[in-house]
């Protein structure tokens, strides 16, 4: 049976999108399931990324997780370069190339919908990418807003919990 993937988006006034992502990353992690994280805005590795070092290799029954710092930095407060532009695509190539692949089972966008406010992504083309990704890959993004209350959920269309993503 395959397993169909669902796209998340944590958003919302306030913080806990990326502490979410990574809460699900672990869970899948511990359910051997491959995990990857494009991180579009950051520069510089953040405390989450040392999990990395906690769980590739170290016991095979864990899945393994590969991070990418995709941006220039934080550009919150001023407007963006045409650097941060050129990060910004070049680092959904990358994601889209993974997305289709189904090489990770879980991909998290860190930041993503930063990316597409100010313009250096195409949502058109984003959404293209999501609609035509591998069917079993699970998709979460969040960005620097959380808003976590039930507005949606699959458990309503009958798709119980599935390792590794809900439990």
């Amino acid at each position: 049976m395959e397993t169909k993937g669902y796209v998340h988006v944590y958003t919302g006034n306030g913080k806990g999108k990326t502490t979410a992502a990574f809460g699900l990353a672990l869970r899948a992690l511990c359910a051997g399931k491959g995990v990857y994280v494009g991180q579009f805005v950051k520069s510089m590795k953040y405390n989450e990324t040392k999990i990395e070092r906690l769980f590739n290799g170290s016991d095979p029954a864990f899945g393994r997780i590969r991070i990418e710092q995709l941006g220039r930095g934080c550009f919150i407060g001023k407007d963006p370069e045409s650097a941060d532009a050129e990060a910004a695509r070049k680092g959904w190539a990358r994601c889209a190339d993974l997305l289709r692949s189904g090489e990770y089972d879980v991909v998290i966008l860190d930041e993503l919908t930063i990316a597409l406010h100010f313009g250096l992504l195409s949502t058109a083309v984003v959404l293209d990418v999501l609609r035509s990704r591998h069917p079993a890959v699970e998709v979460v993004a969040a960005d620097l807003v959380t808003e976590m209350c039930d507005v949606k959920h699959y458990y309503t269309q009958g798709v119980l919990s599935r390792d590794g993503i809900d439990r």
